[in-house]
């Protein structure tokens, strides 16, 4: 995630997944393309070409649908709000949460194990002590490998009001 507004107003974190999008429509369109090159010499090839577009790009398709999500994070210190949008090519959703409620910003963990090799995976959650919302809410949904997710902890309790040593804890918990 980036960090599009930094201010003691507000945190503002987004993330627009512009390489794996593009990477995707350019995916689709060598299999689109290739498959109705193939298809327009006619004859036998007529069906194959058809087919190989539509399977290659139907698979491109579902691909961009569902890993293709931009995320939007938004700590409002004034507004007295958290909102986090979330859209993909199914639509648009927006969850608030209340500011006064957000204890602090942790990384949780899962871990798996293949072929005797055991692979552990992070995600940043926004933690809220108190009020309707009380739990532990994900930032992204999807888990990952890098170091993101810690900094984007980090982050979010550094730019919270520290008010004491429980409020800053950023350490890893296992899902």
């Amino acid at each position: 995630m980036k960090i599009t507004r930094n201010t003691p107003e507000q945190l503002i974190l987004a993330d627009t997944p512009w390489f794996i999008g593009i990477a995707l429509i350019l995916f689709i369109l060598a299999f689109v393309g290739a498959g109705l090159g193939a298809a327009s010499t006619g004859g036998e090839n007529l069906w194959f070409g058809l087919g190989f577009a539509a399977l290659g790009g139907g698979m491109g398709f579902a691909a961009f649908c569902l890993f293709v999500r931009r995320v939007q994070v938004i700590l409002d210190r004034p507004g007295g709000s958290i909102v986090i949008r979330r859209q993909s090519v199914f639509g648009y959703s927006k969850v608030e949460h209340r500011f006064a409620d957000l204890s602090r910003a942790e990384v949780e963990s899962t871990t798996s194990r293949s072929e005797g090799r055991t692979r552990t995976l992070y995600r940043a959650v926004l933690v809220l002590d108190s009020g309707m919302s009380a739990g532990r809410h994900p930032v992204v949904e999807a888990y990952t490998n890098g170091s993101g997710p810690q900094r984007l902890a980090d982050v979010v309790n550094a730019w919270l009001p520290a008010a004491g040593p429980e409020k800053v804890d950023s350490a890893p918990h296992s899902a």
